[in-house]
């Protein structure tokens, strides 16, 4: 009787991960998708107002909506994450305790950190209300700025790692990795934009400012001569 091979998994690493699993691949796409998506959508807002001009030129109600897809994607990503770790392997050494405890305040800071970035900016300034002219007074410099330059993006990474940590499961830490390439790539592209759209509205503001001063000095020279004939005539 002839024994029939043992069919082995070559995408399944022990004590790794499980490549074969589709929601790893899924989990993995979402994370790609989401900042191409807010980048994406907010760059042409900016160029051409197209939210904007179809929520009947409301930028408010356009970064609102924007916001709203951003958070509902953002909810749907963390699901399909937690997803694809309960079909995952657990590594033992993962498994120890003080490295879950060690998840766990990962996962703290990084809520910490997300939760007060969004306080600090508001809901236009956390959901990219300056690419539809909603621009805000002033750099926010306190906490938790002071502390990391973006801390959303930050927090959020943490609170990955966190969550893998505590699970024991490294195909988290992978996901996490991806997670914090595609924000370090995303910001490559956001930094240097948002910076040109403050410096343009500056440069706006100093020209209006300069456009007024000088009318208002051409104003004041045309009427003093005038001044003076009327305070002349009744002298006289």
């Amino acid at each position: 009787m002839a024994i029939l091979p043992i069919k082995t998994n070559p995408y399944y690493v022990p004590d790794l991960a499980d490549f074969s699993q589709r929601s790893f691949w899924v989990a993995a796409v979402s994370i790609i998708f989401n900042p191409l998506f807010w980048n994406f959508t907010a760059q042409n807002e900016y160029r051409h107002k197209t939210i904007t001009k179809l929520l009947g030129n409301r930028p408010y109600y356009g970064c609102y909506l924007l916001g709203a897809s951003i958070f509902l994607l953002g909810i749907l990503r963390d699901h399909l994450y937690n997803q694809a770790l309960s079909k995952q392997p657990i590594n033992g050494y993962l498994a120890l305790p003080f490295v879950k405890y060690f998840g766990g305040l990962l996962i703290l800071a990084g809520q910490v950190l997300v939760i007060s970035s969004m306080y600090a900016l508001g809901v236009t300034g956390t959901y990219l209300g300056d690419y539809f002219g909603i621009l805000m007074p002033h750099i926010v410099t306190g906490f938790p700025f002071n502390v990391v330059s973006d801390p959303m993006y930050f927090g959020s990474s943490l609170s990955f790692i966190g969550v893998a940590l505590w699970y024991a499961k490294p195909a988290g830490l992978i996901l996490s990795v991806l997670l914090s390439i595609v924000y370090v790539v995303a910001l490559k592209f956001e930094s240097p934009f948002t910076a040109e759209i403050y410096k343009k509205a500056a440069a706006s503001s100093s020209s209006k400012a300069t456009t007024k001063k000088r009318t208002s000095n051409a104003t004041s020279q045309t009427t003093t001569p005038a001044k003076r004939g009327r305070k002349k005539k009744t002298a006289a």
